[in-house]
């Protein structure tokens, strides 16, 4: 095994999990004013709600695919009566139109932080990293998906990449899986892991903190005050 082999599929991708993980605990013990989207609402608000909203669910549908073709081994998908074919006709078709949805909603979000002066001052040395890793890594899912798979000749990645990834959580990591993927693969890949270890010094840090607590709480009551029929009126 080469070094070059070990750094990138082995030794990057423990390292980036580590730091996922200690510096979110981090971050959270000694930052957690920090902890925040630092909105950039008042600054401008029209492009914010497109952009937004499109780039928010796109990237909730590509999560969602990328557990289906990653996570899932494909002999469950049989299992439940889900073929190859049938799969692969999901994949192009559901991971086109989130791919769609999430480019466009990070190019309005990007031409608002270049063209808004505003917005512009708000945004830090590290938004601007973030944003180059996630035009990189969502450019790179989004040709695999239209251009290898959906008009290209297709690649079987579920059974070379999804199984290098699963065997890392398995401490059983294997690495010549992934040298025989296509470059597209392995520089997708590389990229997803430099943003998981930009992710903990991030505004991404706001992806954790949902306020789950807000769909249980009381409903709260406004009532007016509106003056009363022959109440005094000031002088």
């Amino acid at each position: 095994m080469s070094g070059a082999v070990l750094l990138w599929w082995i030794v990057l991708p423990y390292v980036a999990m580590t730091i996922f993980v200690v510096g979110h605990i981090w971050r959270w013990r000694h930052d957690q004013f920090g902890w925040t989207t630092r909105s950039s609402q008042l600054q401008e608000s029209r492009l914010l709600k497109v952009g937004g909203p499109l780039f928010h669910y796109g990237a909730l549908a590509a999560i969602a695919g990328h557990v289906m073709g990653i996570l899932i081994p494909s002999s469950w998908m049989a299992a439940i009566g889900i073929t190859e074919g049938g799969y692969h006709l999901l994949s192009a078709v559901a991971g086109s139109a989130a791919g769609i949805l999430v480019v466009v909603g990070l190019a309005i979000l990007i031409y608002r932080r270049v063209a808004v002066p505003r917005v512009a001052a708000t945004t830090s040395a590290t938004d601007v990293l973030v944003y180059v890793l996630l035009v990189l890594v969502i450019a790179l899912g989004f040709g695999e998906t239209l251009l290898v798979n959906a008009l290209g000749p297709g690649y079987d990645y579920r059974s070379t990449v999804a199984a290098w990834f699963r065997g890392l959580f398995l401490l059983d990591p294997k690495p010549q899986l992934m040298t025989g993927a296509p470059l597209i693969y392995q520089i997708h890949a590389m990229s997803a892991w430099l943003l998981f270890i930009l992710w903990p010094f991030s505004r991404l840090v706001h992806a954790w903190s949902v306020p789950w607590a807000f769909f249980g709480r009381p409903w709260i009551l406004f009532r007016s005050h509106r003056a009363r029929r022959g109440s005094r009126r000031p002088i």
